[in-house]
């Protein structure tokens, strides 16, 4: 299940620029939206898990010498950082002779590593999508199951809520004790599930890393480096704090959120709807719900995000910056019933927002006052 948007998105990347990454966490659907590209193009697919297919790539000038006329899809690119700097020769000899376009799509799992080593070697021919989970727009009939359960295709699509949180239980501890020591750090696998589940348990709050550092008994630093790696991964967000020039004392520590809600629930073993309703952080998590479908949508080169809190305590959960400049303002609220908070109004005036939000999980949109409405995420989406 792909959205059409994401599949004509990438082609028109690949009809731009010589090589597309395609970035996004394992399982995510990367692999399925590259084979429905396969369909339409001359490609050839080399998974770079498979020790025969980086056999193949020894010397790989010389074999994708024989594929100039093919789209080359290389996944799991992470695992052969020293490809880039060959690509790159590759592309310009291939520029030269007339190809422009469409020669190499990059499957990667990690994000700041690839960007990196594709940022140094692949400047200027290279362009970069991010893949998310399914958001509400991909999977529209059935809010709740999606919000329990992620946005995972194998997670959502599972014929009962046991057999997805077991899945999502394998994903994790896949990635805990095979993925990620594939890609370099020496962090104990049972160190890591604490410090992902302390970061859960912490949903939403401002980041802490002293507080996080004595609960491990590491040092700050240790702290960061473990909350780098998993938000290069992709599966936890750094949302950042507004620093606009207001002469406001703003705090200036990032929120966390573990980006999947599915994951979320499954490292706090939440297994269920109804276990989730009677959770505290069912508040946390339907925020962080909310806030990860919206950027789901964004092109964060156009659109900013961040929170807005002071050292007063006024904030909004997600202040949006549009490509027009425009500051939108979003709070997020379970209540059936949300209420106006004068700190977020205070907050907004003090932006000189455009727009204000308030979404809940009701489906009527109606004015909360002449300057907000309540709106669901559904319709909320459908703005952007």
């Amino acid at each position: 299940m792909i959205e059409r948007k994401k599949y004509e998105e990438v082609s028109e990347l690949l009809d731009t620029f010589p090589a597309v990454a395609l970035l996004g966490p394992r399982q995510v659907g990367k692999t399925t939206l590259a084979m429905d590209l396969a369909r339409t193009h001359n490609t050839l697919y080399l998974d770079l898990e498979s020790e025969e297919d980086r056999a193949k790539l020894a010397n790989p000038a010389y074999y994708l010498a024989s594929h100039q006329d093919k789209l080359v899809i290389m996944d799991e690119v992470q695992r052969m950082p020293q490809l880039f700097q060959e690509l790159r020769g590759i592309i310009d000899k291939n520029r030269r002779a007339g190809r422009k376009t469409g020669q190499f799509l990059l499957l990667g799992s990690a994000s700041m590593d690839l960007l990196k080593q594709s940022g140094e070697s692949l400047a200027g021919r290279i362009a970069y999508c991010e893949l998310f989970p399914l958001n509400l727009t991909e999977y529209p009939k059935d809010m709740d199951k999606l919000w329990v359960r992620g946005g995972f295709p194998d997670s959502v699509m599972a014929a009962s809520d046991v057999k997805s949180m077991l899945w999502r239980k394998n994903f994790i501890r896949t990635y805990l004790e095979r993925d990620i020591p594939q890609l370099g750090p020496r962090i104990p696998a049972e160190t890591l599930r604490r410090f992902w589940t302390m970061l859960a348990h912490l949903q939403g709050t401002t980041l802490n890393a002293s507080q996080l550092a004595g609960s491990l008994g590491v040092d700050g630093k240790t702290v960061m480096s473990y909350l780098d790696l998993l938000v290069d991964l992709l599966l936890v967000r750094k949302l950042r704090p507004y620093h606009g020039n207001h002469g406001k004392r703003l705090i200036k520590s990032p929120k966390v959120y573990v980006r999947d809600s599915g994951l979320l629930h499954a490292l706090l073993g939440i297994e269920n709807k109804e276990a989730l309703l009677s959770h505290p952080i069912v508040g946390m998590s339907w925020e962080g719900f909310v806030i990860e479908n919206i950027c789901s949508l964004l092109d964060e080169n156009q659109s900013g995000v961040y929170f807005y809190r002071t050292s007063s305590g006024n904030e909004i959960d997600l202040l949006i910056e549009r490509p027009n400049k425009e500051i939108w303002a979003v709070e997020v609220k379970r209540s059936m019933v949300p209420k106006f908070s004068k700190g977020y109004a205070i907050s907004a005036n003090e932006i000189s927002t455009a727009k204000n939000f308030i979404i809940y999980p009701g489906i009527e949109r109606y004015a909360i006052n002449e300057n907000t409405e309540a709106i669901s995420l559904a319709a909320f989406l459908e703005l952007l």
